[in-house]
């Protein structure tokens, strides 16, 4: 046998096709990209082109392994939608999570709470509003008590250039 580029065994033998091989096209050496791939018969007996029945709505969906075989009837399985663009339903609203829902829930009602706050409504805010009284009555009465120390001070001074 000759001794060729490629091995085709792990013995380490290289061959070659002969040229009977080569001519019947048989031969064992052949890659498997160089195959002539089997072609569709586009006619049919009477020799007319067929017409292909299958259409996009109607096409079967291609089973990995035995997935075809057997018929599931499991409720949790959940099949692929695939939706085209424009088929896309703008207006549809779709359902949101339990803690989606109770997300906007708790803001609606920390932004109700603090619309109550604001208008004095709230515990909080009327003992708030208390607070904020007395200290500015306190503020009133020291600025009132600084003003009249100030002006018993400029009156001494006066007196005191006399």
């Amino acid at each position: 046998m000759a001794k060729g580029k490629f091995k085709g065994k792990p013995t380490g033998e290289r061959t070659f096709s002969s040229e009977e091989e080569l001519a019947a096209g048989t031969s064992a050496g052949r890659p498997r990209t160089f195959k002539k791939q089997s072609e569709k018969d586009v006619y049919d007996k009477r020799g007319e082109p067929e017409e292909e029945e299958e259409s996009e709505d109607f096409a079967k969906p291609k089973h990995k392994g035995t997935e075809g075989l057997i018929e599931i009837e499991n409720p949790n399985l959940v099949k692929p939608k695939n939706i085209k663009a424009k088929n896309i339903d703008i207006g549809k609203t779709t359902d949101i999570s339990r803690r989606e829902r109770e997300e906007l829930e708790k803001q609606k009602s920390h932004e109700h709470y603090m619309k109550l706050q604001e208008q004095g409504k709230t515990e909080q805010a009327r003992k708030d509003l208390e607070r904020l009284t007395l200290i500015r009555q306190q503020r009133a009465e020291a600025a009132k008590k600084r003003e009249e120390e100030k002006a018993a001070k400029e009156e001494r001074k006066a007196e005191a250039r006399k």
